[in-house]
């Protein structure tokens, strides 16, 4: 790109075709080619182990290790702290605060008793006892990433969490994403990256455990990993490409809306649309985006993002802007309207919804205590985004009285007939003999 921006406008109250095509339900699964690939790469680390994370490391990050260095060790974590600000571990304490204080308030209302006559069901969770998080750390490093995947697992009360992060070319991870690991209690974290530290966290080496459950973003390599292991391991959802979706009318402030498109194209390969009842707000959005963009920081990611994933829809009226962004199923979905509330009740596949001007996204991928690992790719149709409930499981405690039994025993009789389970029959019959 030449640092020029240039945003579609489509009339009219459907996508185009080429936006909806691109998107992962909508692809018929992996690619071919990128699957061999990432299969290769993950049976490698199966046969061979560390020495495969190690020649693997090498091969795509430059990091020359040893088995020893996959490990990071307390002497590296302190030696972090040196290396940050105050201001930036003041920023991590209270983001992992905002998360901590709503994943527990989620995990809070789980738990109850319910109660009918002659009956008593506890709704109870347990944690799972070890998982993996992936950490994005290749192009820049994401220590926020940290802070929402291990917050919300750390809340659930899982005993042992593994962090991955791809080390820079001389075999650090990022200090700042040492230093968000140690604040957020993490017990364990290796210099592995790309579809090797999804293998490893997943199968095991000399040097890794293996965990019970992976979460976490990553690149395209990232994510066919996760699908390929997930019929050995739970994953959480896939997370690709950043996405932001704005419905606005002509309450909304154009500088705003185009400074938050702008903030998502500055990561690699990110969708930035807006749908609009009003055409004068459209203009002013796009005449914005074109003043600002190429200046902006990361200029040259940014006007390639809005030039080639950029769109703007002119709809007729607010309810087919909901239409239309509950088919695109963003990640982000920003509503700057002036029935802001009442159009979100009618959202029904979006990772997250953000209301009102003064609620951009940059503002919940750091500090409101939402988790901004979201669904992409139109996944939000079947995926939640990532909380406390991926690292519980929930079950069950019930407890029946005699009476209670008697009064359901001819629905448990008659259905458990009508399947030829005699045996049922007779366990509940087998307590009712003396009432009979």
């Amino acid at each position: 790109m030449n640092g020029k921006v240039k945003i579609r406008i489509v009339e009219g109250s459907s996508l185009p075709p080429e936006t909806l095509n691109k998107r992962w339900p909508r692809i018929g699964g992996l690619d071919e080619k990128l699957a061999k690939r990432v299969e290769r790469i993950i049976r490698d680390v199966r046969l061979r182990g560390d020495s495969a994370l190690i020649e693997l490391e090498e091969k795509f990050d430059g990091a020359k290790l040893s088995p020893s260095r996959l490990r990071v060790n307390q002497d590296d974590i302190e030696k972090a702290y040196e290396e940050v600000s105050d201001r930036f571990i003041s920023a991590i304490e209270y983001s992992k605060s905002r998360v901590e204080a709503f994943q527990k308030e989620i995990l809070n209302h789980l738990r109850f008793t319910y109660k009918d006559k002659g009956l008593r069901i506890r709704s109870c969770i347990s944690p799972i006892r070890r998982v993996g998080c992936y950490v994005p750390g290749g192009a820049a490093p994401y220590p926020s990433t940290l802070v929402m995947t291990v917050m919300p697992a750390k809340v659930a009360g899982v005993k042992e969490v593994a962090v991955a992060s791809p080390p820079r070319c001389r075999g650090e991870i990022n200090y700042s994403i040492l230093v968000a690991a140690d604040i957020c209690g993490v017990d364990e974290i290796y210099r592995i990256g790309g579809v090797q530290a999804i293998a490893a966290l997943a199968y095991g080496t000399q040097s890794v455990r293996p965990v019970e459950k992976i979460v976490g973003p990553g690149n395209k390599y990232v994510q066919a990993a996760k699908i390929l292991i997930s019929k050995d391991r739970p994953v959480d959802f896939p997370a690709g490409p950043s996405e932001i979706f704005v419905i606005a009318d002509n309450s909304a402030d154009p500088r705003l809306i185009a400074l938050d498109m702008i903030s998502q194209a500055e990561h690699v390969d990110a969708t930035s649309v807006l749908a609009t009842t009003s055409r004068r707000l459209a203009k002013r959005v796009i005449n914005v985006l074109e003043e600002i963009a190429e200046s902006a920081p990361n200029k040259e990611m940014v006007c390639e993002n809005l030039s080639r994933n950029g769109l703007v829809l002119i709809c007729e009226s607010l309810e087919e802007a909901v239409e239309i962004a509950n088919e695109f199923a963003p990640e982000h979905l920003e509503i700057v309207t002036e029935d802001a509330w009442e159009l979100s009740e009618k959202i029904t596949s979006a990772g997250l919804v953000l209301v009102k001007e003064n609620t951009p996204v940059a503002a919940s991928d750091y500090c409101l205590g939402t988790i901004h690992v979201l669904p992409t790719g139109g996944f939000s149709h079947v995926y939640s985004g990532l909380s406390v409930l991926d690292f519980v499981k929930h079950f069950c405690i019930v407890e029946a009285s005699k009476s209670r039994l008697m009064e359901d025993w001819r629905r448990v009789k008659a259905l458990a007939e009508s399947e030829g389970l005699m045996n049922h029959v007779l366990a509940v019959e087998g307590r009712l003999a003396d009432e009979a």
